[in-house]
């Protein structure tokens, strides 16, 4: 059964109501447009504050600061939103039970329409229907609804459809007119459902919006610059200061008050502080090494230069007394030709090691095989002819390498001179050569029997001047060698070596695969 109150006159169901929805109102039209020079102005300031953003690790993490904290408000401002766009509807609803109350009850027939009229349009309904399980009453403000364009069920809505809700009023409502459905609390009843106009609901949530939007900003801002000022006093202002101490001392090194001055904190950039300190110390250290290692020797280049002229003619005349017959003469004519010939020898290759104008290695494909059997012959033809030494050349004729011959037959001798020279101290004494490919790498093995290498040399075996173990000796072959192979791209180093003998490693890469 269904009543319908309006001065006794029946009216239709509220669900034979056509449902027709309305297309969204137009927005504004464009804004008029501004002059050149306001937009110039504005463009250079979007430009500073882009200069801002790319070049500064400040102003990068001042607008990081205060994108996350805007990002943190607005998941909390949606939520928001949809619970107060859903307290808006039910307020209406509570508004609407509270205007057909008293005609609910049987005294309400003797209630005047006016009454009605007023209570619902207080209530901001254009009509009401309560459901009970045996009938529907419908209350009119005025006339009869023709159509309403959305239905929002308030039962059981979860948060995303809240959030939904409020989301869809304001980018897309103002102009609907809204059905909502909700529980009733009067006695008796199922259901209320009210026909009401969206655009006060529409207007109440975009005020509210706008004060959370504001506070949201307000927050986002006064958190971002008291984080902002936080890391810029802990982490940026010490990084900036360490960057301006590298980029100065980079201006020049060798300025020793140059060197940053770190300060007392305990944390990783106090670490980082002290770390560049010493690194910078250390360079600088080296760095005037290096230029007084570089003036001493320019001067012993020159000294050797003169030095080596003035051995070559003590060598003609030690080749001019070694003619002579007196025995006294014959006994110490070789001592002093050996001697002279160690010290040319010494001069000339401190002279060769000094060079800074090596060339980078000329890189040919050839046998090794041939180019160890001359460095065997030149290598053993040095030592005394009274030595009993065995050189043997164990590399696979048919094996290539590729490499600067000339190079490396100073690397290869430098090696063989010195494996000679320990095993030569034995009754036996042999030096063997081994070579073998490995895919794109040769590698090249020096072994010999001799008494080993010392354990207190080992540290500094390829350092110049410093790793000879004879008196003759100028400590440099190691390290030419050393250099040579670096040259390739390879390396020389010390495999193994003991009581029984000593075997150096050659690495030599092909072009291409360094």
């Amino acid at each position: 059964m269904l009543r319908v109150i309006k001065g006794g006159a029946e009216a239709e169901r509220l669900a034979e109501i056509p449902h027709a929805l309305e297309p969204p109102a137009t927005g504004p039209g464009p804004q008029e447009a501004k002059s050149w020079d306001f937009a110039t102005d504005w463009h250079r300031r979007i430009s500073a504050v882009w200069a801002l953003v790319a070049h500064s690790l400040s102003g990068r993490l001042l607008l990081l600061t205060i994108l996350y904290v805007l990002i943190t408000e607005v998941l909390i401002l949606l939520p928001t939103l949809g619970r107060y766009h859903t307290s808006l509807l039910e307020s209406r609803i509570s508004s609407a039970e509270i205007a057909i109350l008293p005609f609910t009850e049987p005294s309400g027939a003797q209630l005047s329409d006016g009454l009605r009229q007023q209570l619902l349009a207080r209530a901001g309904a254009a009509a009401v229907m309560l459901t009970r399980p045996d009938q529907h009453e419908l209350f009119l403000a005025h006339d009869e609804p023709s159509h309403f364009d959305m239905t929002i069920d308030l039962r059981g809505q979860n948060l995303f459809a809240q959030i939904g809700g409020a989301l869809d009023c304001l980018f897309v409502g103002g102009n609907r007119t809204l059905h909502v459905v909700a529980r009733t609390q009067i006695l008796h009843a199922q259901t209320v459902e009210l026909i009401t106009d969206e655009q006060p609901v529409r207007n109440d949530l975009l005020a509210y919006g706008g004060r959370l939007m504001l506070v949201a900003l307000g927050i986002s801002l006064a958190t971002g610059v008291l984080v902002f000022l936080s890391l810029y006093a802990v982490f940026v202002r010490p990084m900036g200061r360490l960057t301006r101490a590298m980029v100065r001392f980079h201006e020049n090194p060798e300025d020793a008050s140059r060197i940053v001055t770190p300060s007392e904190r305990q944390d990783e950039i106090g670490l980082a502080e002290r770390e560049l300190a010493a690194m910078q110390r250390a360079i600088t250290g080296f760095l005037q090494q290096k230029a007084r290692l570089a003036a001493l020797g320019g001067a012993v280049a020159k000294i050797q230069h003169d030095l080596r002229n003035i051995l070559a003619s003590a060598q003609l005349a030690s080749d001019r007394l070694a003619s002579v017959d007196d025995p006294v003469v014959k006994r110490l004519a070789p001592r002093i030709v050996a001697s002279l010939d160690h010290a040319v020898n010494l001069a000339t290759r401190t002279m060769r090691f000094g060079r800074a104008d090596e060339h980078p290695p000329r890189r040919e494909r050839f046998p090794i095989a041939p180019l160890i059997n001359e460095v065997g012959e030149v290598a053993i033809a040095a030592e005394p002819s009274e030595t009993n030494l065995v050189f043997e050349n164990a590399a696979d004729p048919a094996l290539e390498i590729d490499a600067d011959r000339e190079q490396l037959f100073r690397l290869l001798l430098n090696l063989v001179r010195n494996a000679a020279e320990a095993a030569k101290e034995r009754e036996h004494g042999f030096v063997e050569v081994r070579a073998a490919r490995d895919e794109s790498l040769v590698r090249i093995r020096i072994c010999d029997n001799g008494p080993g290498v010392p354990t207190a040399v080992r540290e500094k075996l390829f350092q110049p001047f410093a790793a000879s173990t004879r008196s003759a000796g100028t400590g440099l072959g190691l390290a030419i060698a050393r250099d040579l192979a670096r040259a390739h791209g390879g390396d020389v180093m010390l495999e193994s070596t003991g009581e029984t003998g000593t075997s150096f490693r050659v690495e030599i890469p092909d072009r291409g695969k360094i």
